[in-house]
């Protein structure tokens, strides 16, 4: 009993530690970064700047309020993001986007330092401690205008020049379903569909029309098994009359000889039988006397 308590509690508590660490900021990753933003993505101010995005790669909310953004090594408290503002949760696996517009008087998510396009740029997420490093990443110089530079996949893989900007969403995008396309390369007329979705109906109707038979079969089998069980649950065996229907009987030869007396049945009644003849052997018959003349 102890034991089972103590597995109970090391369950709760490995239960609890994953929860409290899924929603630590240490599951954040800084996953792309526009450093020339000529012809590209708008701030809420309308404004062109480069920006950097963050992503959450755990399975809970994570709420970044008071973490800190920088851009300087020696500095890693250079910009605290705000408290207080409900916009700071990031829910799982979503994004979240800060302007490195060097302006932070217009917003929570507006830094207070830019990136420099002729060199390079570092870039480090730190914890709310200002000495936890999260994550880092430095960009390299020679950037090329409106073309980001991220992860190969959300909150994971290498860091390459993307071949589509994608401010707030996921990094890796699919226009198009690659077993469709084969598919319609291969069977551009659809007689391989056809088929195929015939067979699939044939095959669905004949599982359910074995599956019907076999409980019809079990239905019958269950309905003669009861048919031959008595009232009471016994077994009744063929050509075998059970005793309820000798009870009857006797019960009714009762009755029936009660009516049948005038007298009591418990009363024993001996009657002289008439004869109308004498066997050879009786003893009338004797010759005791001398015949008559």
């Amino acid at each position: 009993m102890i034991k089972k308590k103590i597995g109970v509690l090391v369950l709760f508590a490995l239960l609890v530690s994953f929860g409290v660490k899924a929603q630590r900021p240490t599951s954040l990753r800084i996953n792309e970064v526009l450093v020339i933003n000529q012809d590209n993505f708008l701030d809420d101010y309308g404004k062109k700047n480069p920006w950097v995005e963050l992503y959450n790669s755990s399975a809970g909310t994570v709420d970044i309020k008071g973490c800190f953004l920088t851009n300087d090594k020696n500095n890693p408290k250079k910009y605290m993001i705000p408290k207080g503002d409900v916009l700071t949760k990031i829910h799982p696996r979503q994004h979240i986007l800060f302007w490195a517009d060097n302006d932070p008087n217009r917003g929570t998510f507006h830094l207070n330092f830019t990136l420099d396009p002729d060199k390079e740029n570092y870039l480090a997420l730190y914890d709310s401690d200002g000495k936890t490093l999260i994550d880092e990443i430095t960009i390299p110089a020679g950037q090329t205008a409106d073309i980001s530079y991220g992860r190969s996949l959300d909150g994971a893989g290498d860091w390459t020049t993307l071949s589509k900007t994608t401010p707030s969403t996921n990094n890796v995008t699919l226009d198009s379903n690659e077993k469709i396309d084969n598919f319609k390369q291969n069977d551009p007329v659809g007689i391989g569909m056809t088929i195929t979705a015939m067979a699939v109906v044939f095959i669905s109707l004949l599982l359910l029309f074995l599956v019907f038979k076999q409980i019809g079969k079990l239905a019958i089998s269950i309905s003669k098994r009861n048919a031959k069980k008595g009232t009471t649950g016994e077994t009744v065996v063929p050509g075998e009359v059970s005793g309820e229907v000798f009870a009857a009987i006797a019960t009714a030869l009762y009755e029936f000889s009660e009516d049948a007396h005038d007298m009591e049945n418990t009363v024993l009644t001996i009657r002289k039988v008439a004869r109308n003849y004498s066997p050879w052997s009786s003893k009338i018959y004797g010759l005791r006397e001398l015949p008559k003349k």
